[in-house]
């Protein structure tokens, strides 16, 4: 009979050591082995220990207690045997935590009539301490955001209710957090050219489309638009030729606003871009409504100075509330919230889709947990800096969820849709397909050596009641959205995994790691607007513009919270750096290892071309890519 000598080690997260009796038990085909007990005089197991090296057949970890505690982390347990090859890691797993018999279980939680992709805040106690903040990032992300939040009391940033004096003063916020991208927009925010570039590699990079036909919701005649166009071409060519893009801002018309009990002022306008010969993307009409008529004129970089830069400020604010509700918030926060909770329902600790996705959910949960206490709801930061409210903002996600697709989530296929495939300088578009392909043949990989067969995707149970969870709950079971209610091949599983690693992380830092650097400047972002949109021409001065934009406190206030949302605390794990160990087999770790190969060439790639640009782009840049939504 063989014999091994075998160290248990417990994990490195805080508190994950136990006072239980720990025993090695050997189960084989010849049978097993008598049971030997691990423990030793004082604490063998506390966090971070290794045990000596002990004589015996072990195969089976067992922790042995009155019952399961749904809060203690055995999957931190690692057994290793000299003597086998590589030393063998054999993980402790435990249920699902649809198992545990807790009232206060993870659930479905109903925060938002309509919407509820949300998980019972009480229940975040009683995930393991992966999933939780851990010390260190906790104490960064309050000892950040504190002393933060009490200079800007202490410079009166929080209390005063006038208008800004002058423009320049707002620099004066952030006078210690400057850099390359936020002086930039500090520089060029009321330029033409930084307008329309920031649709393709702003924070919201993802809303403009090709227009081939004016809407009749917008009567752009060929007359108001041919200065901007140039000579030899009329619109009608220019729409033929792939040369104008719309964007829309219809999902945000109607909705009600107020700020503090003060009247606040709300528009949901079209604009017209032109791609023009040297391929810089130029605004060249702009409706500050969705229903034309004699008080809602079309305005026109030909229109006085401050009219044009006021009704492009107007399109700013509609890009704030379509980024910071839809793109940021809902598409990447929430619905990857969603996505974990019918996974921790619904998938073991030793399923193979639990162990590829369990590093891309790390802190999401914490975060938006955080985020609904601090900044959404009644009273919290947003509230008091967004003139649309919590219910009006609410709204907009509500509508934004009803309008999701599947098709939209994948991206290669977006692009295409939205006729942007082959615009020039849309180093989103760029980064972002390149960091896909690199996530879905690392994808493929693992997928295709756990489900050899479509029969073994189909056939696979756990996985379909997760799927399907995912639909009857975060989709409301809405069949128009196109997201699949099972999933019967390899493919249709490799492209959903893409989705879901994706969202979760090069997506978010590509709406989110920029907030402040385009927003410091507040009139490019601006969160409210104090005066109606313009009904008439001709009328807008100086201090018209410095009344309409958010006074000082709205400023601080939503300005604090973009601070703390765009600054990663300590404690961080890049795209592919996966320290915990999950996968034993040797297949899925060489995948692992191909991926942060192909990922740095990504970031080579991206450095080097940023080396030439006058804004560098560099929020897709895997070494800055967090592997999960954690802030």
């Amino acid at each position: 009979m063989a014999t091994y000598k075998v160290r248990v080690a417990t994990g490195t997260d805080l508190l994950s050591g136990t006072l239980d009796n720990i025993s090695l038990t050997i189960v084989g085909t010849q049978g097993e082995s008598h049971k030997q007990l691990l423990n030793h005089f004082g604490r063998d197991f506390a966090t971070g220990a290794k045990t000596a090296a002990e004589d015996c057949l072990p195969v089976l970890l067992e922790h042995r207690q009155e019952e399961l505690r749904a809060k203690q982390d055995y999957y931190h347990w690692r057994v290793f045997v000299p003597g086998l090859p590589n030393y063998v890691h054999i993980p402790s797993y435990r249920p699902p935590v649809r198992r545990f018999r807790n009232p206060n279980r993870p659930e479905w939680n109903g925060y938002i009539p309509g919407f509820p992709i949300l998980i019972n805040i009480k229940a975040t106690k009683y995930l393991n301490l992966n999933l939780r903040y851990s010390f260190l990032k906790t104490a960064s992300f309050f000892y950040r955001l504190g002393p933060m939040a009490l200079a800007f009391k202490v410079r009166g940033l929080l209390d005063c209710k006038r208008s800004w004096k002058r423009l320049k003063d707002i620099k004066k916020i952030f006078p210690g957090h400057k850099s390359v991208v936020s002086e930039y927009v500090a520089e060029h925010w009321a330029e033409d050219s930084f307008f329309g570039y920031q649709y393709l590699n702003g924070v919201n990079p993802g809303l403009i489309r090709r227009c081939t036909r004016i809407p009749d919701k917008f009567p752009v005649t060929d007359d108001m638009v041919a200065p901007s166009l140039g000579e030899g071409t009329c619109l009608q060519a220019e729409l033929e030729k792939g040369n104008i893009y719309l964007a829309d801002y219809r999902i945000l018309e109607g909705i009600p606003t107020e700020l503090n009990g003060q009247t606040q002022y709300h528009c949901a306008p079209l604009c017209l871009l032109h791609l023009g010969p040297e391929g810089n993307l130029m605004p060249i009409s702009i409706q500050l409504s969705q229903t034309p008529g004699p008080d809602c004129p079309i305005f026109l970089p030909s229109d006085s100075e401050w009219d044009w830069l006021l009704a492009k400020t107007w399109v700013r604010y509609a890009e704030f509330y379509c980024h910071e509700a839809n793109a940021h918030l809902l598409e990447t926060h929430l619905i990857a919230e969603a996505f974990f909770l019918a996974m921790l329902r619904h998938l073991p600790m030793c399923h193979p889709l639990y162990k590829l996705l369990i590093p891309h959910t790390r802190y999401t949960v914490q975060i938006n947990s955080i985020g609904r206490a601090l900044l959404l709801n009644e009273g919290g930061l947003s509230a008091r800096g967004m003139s649309l409210g919590l219910k009006g903002f609410a709204e907009v996600m509500v509508r934004g969820l009803s309008e999701l697709t599947y098709d939209s989530l994948y991206l290669p296929d977006d692009f295409v849709k939205r006729g942007v495939q082959d615009m020039p300088r849309y180093y989103y578009r760029d980064d972002s397909l390149a960091v896909w392909d690199a996530l879905e043949r690392y994808v493929t990989e693992i997928i295709s050596y756990y489900y050899p067969c479509d029969a073994a995707v189909e056939g696979d149970l756990e996985l379909q009641c997760w799927v399907q969870e995912i639909f009857n709950e975060c989709l409301l079971g809405r069949e128009s959205s196109g997201f699949p209610r099972c999933l019967r091949t390899v493919p249709e599983l490799i492209r959903y995994v893409t989705i879901i690693i994706y969202t979760c992380s090069a997506k978010h830092a590509a709406v989110n790691t920029g907030q402040l650097e385009f927003t410091a400047w507040m009139p490019n972002f601006p969160s409210t607007m104090r005066n109606p949109p313009m009904q008439a021409k001709g009328l807008t001065t100086p201090q018209v513009f410095l009344d309409t934009l958010p006074d000082v406190k709205t400023t601080g206030i939503i300005l604090l919270v973009l601070w703390t949302l765009s600054r990663e605390p300590d404690d961080r794990r890049p795209l592919g750096h996966f320290p915990d160990i999950h996968f034993v087999e040797d297949a899925p770790r060489r995948s692992i290892a191909t991926l942060r190969q192909r990922l740095a060439e990504i970031s080579h790639r991206i450095r080097q071309r940023n080396k030439c640009l006058p804004v560098p782009y560099y929020y897709l840049d895997p070494v800055l890519i967090e592997n999960s939504i954690s802030i």
